[in-house]
């Protein structure tokens, strides 16, 4: 009889060490599944902010691109004279200048 009890407090202890053992499991894979979700909401977030900033430098690269060209152009003598001639009123020694009256 001694032994029937010896077995029995065994084969209880057993069933609760598995118990805490599966209750163990299914925690951390609770929680492991809570974190992947948070995580995969902060993969789309950073994801959102580098499309995001893509478009900006692909952007601020056009814009170079232009302000470049535009540095180009500023600087050809045909641009310089017009400047001269539109508004500062210069003009070629020896040249005529027709002006229309209002």
């Amino acid at each position: 009889m001694a032994r029937r009890k010896i077995a029995y407090r065994k084969r209880n202890q057993n069933r609760f060490s598995m118990i805490l053992v599966s209750m163990v499991v299914i925690m951390i894979t609770i929680v492991v599944a809570v974190k992947s979700v948070e995580l995969r909401q902060k993969i789309d977030v950073v994801a959102e902010k580098e499309a995001l900033l893509n478009e900006q430098i692909a952007a601020e690269e056009k814009r170079a691109d232009e302000i470049e060209e535009y540095r180009k152009e500023v600087q050809t003598k045909g641009y310089i004279e017009e400047v001269a001639k539109d508004k500062l009123g210069l003009v070629y020694e020896g040249e005529i200048v027709f002006k229309e009256e209002d």
